[in-house]
C-alpha cells in the first residue's frame, strides 16, 4: 500500500492541479505501463480485476470507486477513463476530489446522504481500518458526524453541508487521495530521508564513543600486529603475517567474553565509565569481534599453510605437506607439538560457531543449534591453550572473571525455584506471566532478565524484559510475544492448561498478593485468558540497558512499537509511583497537588510516550496503566502536565484518504464531547496511520523543556529511520535490543 496522501507530497503543486510537461508524460507512461499489466490481453478492467489492484478490504469502496470511474457504464474501465479518474484523485483540486467523495458517500445518487448511507459508509472504513467496534458506537458515531454536518436538520448533507463540515479540518482536501495499490501512483522522485555523512557534527554528537572505541580497536590491532610481525621479520612474509594475525587473535579471543560479562556490565552502568564507553552496543561490538575472529583465522591459517608448503618443497625438510598440516611428528608448538592439529580443529569449531549464529538460524526457530554451538567456546578455549604459548596470559584476567560470573549467577539463579503464580494471555499471542518476586531481587525499571522453565526447555534460558515497577514488591511482570519455537510452545501450554499446576489455595494467594501489592492493574483479565498457577521457574538477573537513563534525562520520548513497549511499562509504572508517593491533599477542603518531581534519581521534566501498534487489540496489554496515568494528571493544565501520550494504530487509514475521512471526522467529534478515544477509551486519541516523524520531533524541540534523549524498543528497520531523525535534530539516541 502506498502512503496516504503521498500523491500530494510527491507532487507539490498537486493541489493546484498543474504539472510540468515532462512530469505528465513520465506519469501517464506510469499509468499506461501499470494498466496493461492489470488489464491483461482485453484491455479493460473488470470490477474483480479492480478490487485486486486497488487492496481494498470491503468491496463497497471498490465498487463506488469502479462505478464513478466506469463513467460511460459499461462495466469496464479502459485507459481512458482510468487516467481521468486517477488524474482527478491525484492531480485535481480540491473541490474536485470533495465532488467525488461526495458520489461516493451518496450511494443512491439522489444528490444528498442520508443516515443510513452514512452509517453503511462507516462501517465500511471501520473494516478497511481493521476497527472493530460495537453496533452501538457506530451508530453514535454515524449520529455525531450527521449531526453536525446537517446544519439545517433537513435529514439530508448535501454537498455544500459536506463542504463546510470538511473545512473543519484543515490540510485534509488538500491532500485527499486514495491510499490504493502502487499501480496507482508513480514511484516518487524524492528520497527517503538520508542518513548524515559520518564525521558530521550530528553524527558524531550520537556515536563519538563508538567511534573511539573502534578507532582504538583498529589502533590497537595495527600496534599488536606490527610488533608479532617484526620480531619473527627473519623467517619470512608467511611468517610474519601468521605471527601478526595470531597476536591479534591473543587479544581477541580473550577480550570477546568481556562484552557478554551482563553483570560487570550492569554495574558498569551505575559509575561514570558509562559515559564513555559504547555499553548500550556490547552485543554489536561482540558480532564485529566475531567477524575478525574469522576474518584473522584464515589469513592466519591461510599463511601458515603457504608456510608448509614452501617446507615441504625444501630439501632440507623430512616431512611432508599433510604432515606439518595433521599431525604432531614435526613438534610444532608448545605442547607436544600439537598446534597444527589443534589449529585445524579451532578453524572447523570456529567455522561451525559462525555459520550457527547467523540470523536465518537464530531467529527462524533454531535458538538451540545457535545455543550449543556457542558453549563450544569452551573447548576452543582448552584449544587455544594448547595452540599458542601465550594465550594463557591472555586469557588470565578476563577467563577468571567470565568463570566468577558464572559461578555467581549459576548459584543465584539455581539457589532456590521460584513459581510462576499467575497467568494472562493477550491479544497477538501475548503471555503475561506474574512471578514470584525473591526478597533480594533489586532491579530499575527497564531491566531484563533470563528465564528458565523446565517444564517448557530444560536447558533453555531466554531473555526478556521486566513489565512491572521496582516499587511492585509481590511479583515481577513479563510480557512475552510469541514469535520462536520457546514462547509459542509457552502459550499454547498455557492455552490448553497442560502446565497448570493448581492447588486448593491458589484464590487465597492471589488476592493476598493483589492486596498486598495495591497496585493498578495494568492488564485487562478475562476468565478464558487467565489462569492461576504455581508452576517452577528460574531466573537469571536483573541485567541493565539504555533505558536506566531515561531518569537522568531532561526530556524523554520514549518510543514502542507492538510489545517493544515492556520496558517502557516498567518505567511509565515507576513514574506513577513516584507521582503518587509526591500526591499530598489538604484535609480541610480536600485540593490535591504535587510537589516537585525532581530528586537524585530523577530529573526528568518532561516525558513523550508514543506507542504504535498495528491492530486495535494490541492497545489491550497495558491500556489500564496508561489510564492511570492519565487520571493522575487530570488535574494538571495540558502545558503544565508531565507525561504526554501519542496512541498510532498503523492499520487505520488516516484523514486523507477517502475510504477513512468519514470515520475519522467522526471519531474526533464523538472524542471531544465524551472527553476519551473511542478505540482505547484513554482520554488521547489515537491517531491512525505512522507518525510523521519530522513533526513530532519539531514539537519536541519547540517545546525546549531541556536536553532531548530518544529512546527506542522495536524493529531494527524503524530504529534506522529514527537514529536518522535524531542525528538530523541534535537528539540523543537509545536503542533497546529485543
Amino acid at each position: 500500500m502506498s502512503v496516504p496522501g503521498k500523491p500530494a507530497q510527491a507532487d507539490s503543486e498537486g493541489c493546484t492541479g498543474t504539472m510540468n510537461a515532462k512530469e505528465d508524460a513520465k506519469w501517464l507512461q506510469w499509468v499506461t505501463r501499470q494498466f496493461e499489466t492489470i488489464a491483461g490481453e482485453d484491455r479493460v478492467i473488470n470490477l474483480q480485476e479492480f478490487k485486486a489492484a486497488l487492496n481494498v478490504k470491503e468491496s463497497f469502496f471498490a465498487e463506488r470507486f469502479f462505478t464513478l470511474f466506469d463513467s460511460d457504464g459499461s462495466g469496464t474501465i479502459t485507459l481512458q477513463e482510468l487516467q481521468e479518474g486517477l488524474t482527478l484523485l491525484i492531480h485535481g483540486n480540491p473541490m474536485d476530489k470533495l465532488k467525488f467523495l461526495f458520489q461516493v458517500y451518496d450511494v443512491d445518487g439522489n444528490g444528498s446522504i442520508d443516515p443510513d448511507e452514512l452509517r453503511t459508509v462507516l462501517q465500511s472504513c471501520l473494516q478497511e481500518s481493521s476497527i472493530s467496534l460495537p453496533d452501538e458506537k457506530l451508530d453514535q458515531l454515524t449520529l455525531a458526524l450527521f449531526e453536525s454536518a446537517d446544519k439545517d436538520c433537513s435529514g439530508d448533507i448535501t454537498f455544500e453541508e459536506l463542504r463546510d463540515e470538511l473545512q473543519c479540518f484543515p490540510g485534509v482536501m488538500e491532500n485527499l487521495t486514495i491510499s490504493a495499490a502502487h499501480w496507482l501512483t508513480p514511484p516518487t522522485t524524492q528520497g527517503h530521508l538520508h542518513r548524515p555523512r559520518p564525521l558530521t557534527a550530528a553524527y558524531w554528537h550520537n556515536h563519538r564513543s563508538q567511534l573511539l572505541c573502534l578507532a582504538t580497536y583498529l589502533g590497537l590491532h595495527v600496534l599488536l600486529f606490527a610488533l608479532a610481525a617484526s620480531a619473527h621479520r627473519d623467517l619470512g612474509i608467511s611468517i610474519m603475517v601468521a605471527k601478526g594475525c595470531g597476536q591479534c587473535l591473543n587479544f581477541d579471543c580473550s577480550f570477546i567474553v568481556v562484552l557478554m560479562l551482563r553483570r560487570c556490565l550492569t554495574w558498569l552502568r551505575t559509575t561514570w565509565l558509562a559515559q564513555v564507553l559504547p555499553l548500550d552496543q556490547n552485543i554489536q561490538f561482540h558480532q564485529l569481534m566475531g567477524y575478525v575472529v574469522v576474518g584473522l583465522s584464515l589469513v592466519h591459517t591461510v599463511a601458515h599453510i603457504v608456510n608448509f608448503a614452501l617446507q615441504a618443497q625444501s630439501e632440507s625438510s623430512s616431512y611432508q605437506f599433510w604432515e606439518l598440516l595433521l599431525t604432531t611428528r614435526p613438534g610444532i608448538g608448545w605442547v607436544h607439538g600439537l598446534a597444527s592439529p589443534t589449529g585445524v580443529a579451532l578453524l572447523l569449531l570456529l567455522l561451525l560457531m559462525f555459520t550457527c549464529s547467523s540470523s536465518c538460524i537464530r531467529r527462524n526457530g533454531h535458538f538451540e543449534v545457535f545455543y550449543w554451538t556457542h558453549l563450544s567456546y569452551l573447548p576452543m578455549w582448552v584449544l587455544l591453550i594448547l595452540h599458542g604459548p601465550n594465550f594463557w596470559k591472555w586469557l588470565l584476567v578476563p577467563g577468571t572473571v567470565f568463570f566468577l560470573e558464572k559461578v555467581i549467577g549459576l548459584v543465584v539463579s539455581r539457589m532456590a525455584a521460584l513459581s510462576i503464580v499467575e497467568v494472562n494471555l493477550l491479544p497477538s499471542k501475548v503471555t503475561h506471566l506474574l512471578i514470584k518476586r525473591p526478597p533480594l531481587f533489586n532491579y530499575r525499571p527497564g531491566d531484563y532478565l533470563y528465564l528458565n522453565i523446565p517444564t517448557i526447555a530444560r536447558y533453555e534460558w531466554h531473555p526478556f524484559t521486566i513489565s512491572s515497577a521496582p516499587e511492585q514488591k509481590d511479583t515481577i511482570w513479563l510480557h512475552i510475544r510469541s514469535e520462536g519455537q520457546w514462547t509459542n510452545r509457552l502459550y499454547e501450554s498455557f492455552k490448553t492448561s497442560d502446565l497448570v499446576d493448581c492447588d486448593s489455595k491458589r484464590l487465597s494467594r492471589s488476592l493476598k498478593m493483589r492486596r498486598s501489592q495495591g497496585r493498578p492493574q495494568v492488564s485487562e483479565l478475562s476468565p478464558e485468558n487467565h489462569q492461576f498457577c504455581n508452576i517452577k521457574c528460574y531466573i537469571n538477573g536483573p541485567y541493565g540497558t539504555p533505558t536506566r537513563r531515561i531518569f537522568a534525562s531532561e526530556h524523554a520520548v520514549l518510543i514502542g512499537a507492538g510489545i517493544g513497549i515492556t520496558p517502557f511499562a516498567s518505567i511509565l509504572q515507576s513514574i506513577m509511583y513516584r507521582y503518587q508517593k509526591r500526591k499530598r491533599t489538604c484535609p480541610n477542603c480536600q485540593h490535591s497537588w504535587m510537589e516537585g518531581i525532581q530528586d537524585d534519581d530523577m530529573k526528568l521534566h518532561k516525558v513523550d510516550f508514543i506507542w504504535i501498534n498495528r491492530h486495535q487489540r494490541a492497545f489491550e496489554w497495558f491500556v489500564s496503566l496508561l489510564t492511570k496515568l492519565e487520571m493522575d494528571q487530570a488535574e494538571e493544565t495540558q502545558e503544565g502536565r508531565f507525561l504526554e501520550l501519542h496512541m498510532y494504530m498503523t492499520s487505520a487509514l488516516s484523514k486523507n484518504d477517502m475510504k477513512a475521512i468519514g470515520l475519522q471526522m467522526a471519531l474526533d467529534l464523538v472524542a471531544k464531547k465524551e472527553k476519551k478515544d473511542s478505540i482505547t477509551g484513554l482520554q488521547t486519541r489515537t491517531q491512525p496511520g505512522r507518525p510523521d516523524w519530522n513533526k513530532v520531533f519539531q514539537k519536541v524541540a519547540a517545546e525546549d523543556k531541556g536536553k532531548v534523549q530518544v529512546f527506542f524498543c522495536g524493529s531494527p528497520a524503524l530504529a534506522k529511520v529514527l537514529r536518522a531523525h535524531c542525528e538530523r535534530f541534535g537528539f540523543r539516541f537509545f536503542q533497546e535490543n529485543f
